[in-house]
């Protein structure tokens, strides 16, 4: 298959995974989580990227992150090879360790971000190995216990709020809700394009129960908007294509793919 070039976020915030190459552990024990955590913050000094969140798993990670002075292709290069020379040489090993191709998804506002910032904290939880707030290898309890490497999560909490105590409390219940969005993940395997982006379509619009003929209804706009961002970002379809496969109006895809404005601060993004 192909590989199609990457849609650049006006954001520069990005939502990356990156797993073990043919889905091997690659986090073995707590020694080696402790390491990748320990590489991303080194790797990050001196204004390289910013970090808003992340989330260690046993074969894969995740990480929000913004572009600094190192791009987003650099960055994760950087962390990548310092823990694949780390974990060959502790496990006696030779060849690669991550999959060659991360996977990514743009970030380009305030409520997909903090949506993005639920879904990697929620992975633990999701994956019934340890709550959110008692996982040891997530950026979540950086946001209540402050952190000397990760400053960003008083970015992140100002945008709930001008008000420390409640924005923490904010955070805390809209990290615990039960969410629904789809991001990118460990379990999906290929890129979409023509011969398989109908049944992503289909499986998608199962899990929300709508049919393809009510996706264009006015009250599922937001089932609407973030389905299109996911085949703007994730597919080889053009804006056209999209339009074609969805059954919508082409200016309207147009319209979905160029909102980035970022969110008021004064909108509750809760």
């Amino acid at each position: 298959m192909p590989r199609y070039a990457r849609t650049i976020s006006q954001s520069q915030t990005y939502h990356v995974m990156l797993r073990g190459n043919n889905k091997e552990p690659i986090f073995i024990d707590d020694d080696d989580k402790n390491r990748i955590v320990d590489t991303i913050f080194d790797k990050k000094s001196n204004g390289a990227f910013l970090i808003y969140a992340y989330c260690i798993m046993d074969n894969h990670l995740h990480i929000v992150i913004k572009e600094g002075e190192d791009s987003l292709s650099r960055a994760i290069k950087r962390i990548a090879t310092s823990y694949a020379y780390y974990f060959n040489k502790k496990y006696k090993r030779v060849g690669h360790v991550f999959q060659d191709r991360y996977k990514s998804e743009c970030v380009e506002n305030d409520a997909y971000l903090l949506s993005v910032i639920r879904y990697v904290h929620q992975n633990p939880w999701k994956a019934g190995i340890g709550t959110i707030g008692d996982y040891k290898w997530s950026s979540y309890n950086a946001y209540f216990k402050g952190s000397t490497t990760m400053h960003e999560v008083a970015d992140i909490l100002s945008m709930i709020s001008t008000l420390k105590r409640k924005s923490l409390s904010e955070f805390a219940r809209f990290t615990h809700e039960k969410a629904d969005e789809i991001f990118v993940d460990v379990g999906e395997e290929k890129e979409l394009n023509e011969d398989n982006v109908r049944d992503y379509i289909e499986s998608y619009l199962q899990e929300k129960k709508l049919s393809l003929r009510e996706l264009s209804l006015p009250g599922n706009k937001e089932i609407r908007e973030h389905l299109v961002k996911i085949l703007a970002d994730s597919s080889s379809l053009s804006k056209r294509g999209i339009a074609n496969v969805l059954g919508l109006n082409r200016e309207m895809v147009r319209v979905i793919c160029q909102k980035n404005r970022p969110f008021d601060n004064g909108v509750d993004i809760l």
